[in-house]
């Protein structure tokens, strides 16, 4: 008897665990008069940093000489290429545009497309070798300044396709590196809401359908890292706007 009761008890905890978890989980809902938050990415502190790299094999497939490999870029007007802007704790809202759940890293000319990546957590990803010399891609979780891996497959022939679903449990981003080429780099945020926004060429950025609401407000590149902005109070139908700096 002392045995069933105590793994009832057991049971009921790790039911009051998983619908704990459940409740964290996105919701999603109709959005109606929705708020917005925009405005630009500053460079601030970060610098451009381009680095290069000799290309020591395959040369009839990836080039000859050397690679320049932009990890941070700054646009004329001073903002930061490739920064993501989020809301990190909104539990409910608009669903995740379906063009999100999918995406594919095409590596051709031992070259990742595209070199910075946009998915849904929970999506798929397929990575497909187009070149005719063997690739390993390495993916890796960005977790703060560690790193988790989350893929690591050799793809050693033409026309090699893998797919995996992704679900990142505590980063919001992935570095892809190529193990046999490492002058082979690419980024990919993953977004676990649609509640983010890619800056455009200028440095803006427009997240809209905003439940009203506040919210903590954080910044990603893939070089970079995370930073935190601070929080935001969004009224129905109101628009937000803030200059951000990194």
């Amino acid at each position: 008897m002392k045995n069933m009761m105590r793994k009832s008890a057991i049971a009921l905890a790790m039911l009051g665990m998983a619908t704990a978890a459940s409740a964290k989980g996105y919701k999603e809902i109709e959005v109606t008069d929705g708020g917005s938050f925009v405005g630009t990415v500053a460079a601030g502190d970060a610098k451009a940093d381009t680095r290069t790299y000799t290309i020591s094999k395959d040369p009839e497939i990836c080039g000859e000489g050397s690679r320049e490999v932009p990890f941070v870029q700054i646009n004329e007007n001073g903002t930061l290429a490739g920064a993501v802007v989020f809301l990190a704790d909104i539990e409910e809202g608009k669903a995740m545009p379906e063009e999100l759940m999918k995406l594919t890293i095409n590596q051709e000319k031992c070259e990742f497309s595209p070199a910075l990546g946009v998915m849904a957590n929970t999506g798929e990803l397929t990575a497909v070798n187009n070149d005719g010399t063997l690739h390993n891609i390495h993916m890796y979780e960005q977790i703060g300044k560690a790193r988790k891996t989350v893929l690591n497959v050799s793809q050693p022939n033409k026309g090699d396709v893998l797919t995996k679903d992704i679900k990142l449990r505590r980063g919001n981003g992935m570095k892809v590196e190529c193990d046999a080429h490492d002058f082979m780099h690419a980024f990919v945020y993953v977004a676990k809401t649609p509640y983010f926004s890619l800056v455009d060429d200028t440095g803006a950025f427009s997240i809209t359908d905003i439940p009203a609401g506040t919210y903590k407000v954080m910044m990603w590149h893939g070089f970079l890292g995370e930073k935190k902005v601070g929080e935001i109070t969004v009224d129905a139908g109101g628009e937000v706007s803030m200059d951000l700096s990194y």
